[in-house]
């Protein structure tokens, strides 16, 4: 072998270890930069709706939303929500909020952000309303709880509370403390 070939491999052989060695330290800074966890393996829906059963496997209530996202310790993060029951489990409430959580192996619905809980199952100038800005629904046992502030409008009547506790099957409200209201003849 020529000196010249000996040359022109060690050439050769110095530029492959200087262009591995540079692309393994780029590599390195790439994936420390990377906008997403690689390992989260969530899923989200838009549009989304999620059926909930009762004991014996029939549909109890439904959550619709436009946005859900599975987070990382095992909750799911709804937007523009809102949750009906079925017609056969006889609660005509309907709720909505901006914001729910829903997590595993918990039956509670945690609902934030402009909360409205109407049952529109009465006659129409005493629709019942229920406005706070957090409240959490189980929705198996068909209560609905809240320590923050709430009003409660029942047709052109108004109350007023910090605190509540519904039982939404058998329409029974329960305000708390604070108590005022507002009553029109």
């Amino acid at each position: 072998m020529s000196p010249r070939s000996i040359t022109f491999i060690g050439i050769l052989t110095i530029g492959a270890l200087s262009s591995w060695y540079l692309a393994r330290s780029n590599q390195t800074a790439y994936d420390d930069e990377l906008p997403y966890d690689p390992l989260h393996r969530g899923y989200y829906l838009k549009k989304a709706r999620i059926l909930g059963t009762g004991e014996d496997g029939s549909l109890l209530y439904e959550i619709e939303a436009e946005y859900a996202e599975q987070i990382e310790n095992d909750q799911i993060e709804f937007t523009d929500v809102s949750i009906r029951y079925s017609p056969g489990s006889d609660v005509t409430w309907i709720i909505s909020a901006d914001q729910a959580t829903l997590s595993e192996g918990s039956p509670r619905i945690l609902l934030r952000g402009h909360v409205r809980a109407i049952n529109n199952a009465v006659s129409a100038e005493n629709v019942m309303e229920i406005r706070t800005q957090y409240l959490e629904l189980d929705p198996e046992r068909f209560v609905a709880e809240t320590n923050q502030r709430v009003q409660l409008r029942i047709g052109a009547r108004s109350l007023t509370a910090t605190g509540m506790l519904a039982s939404l099957h058998d329409d029974k409200i329960e305000l708390k403390s604070n108590v005022s209201g507002k009553f029109v003849p």
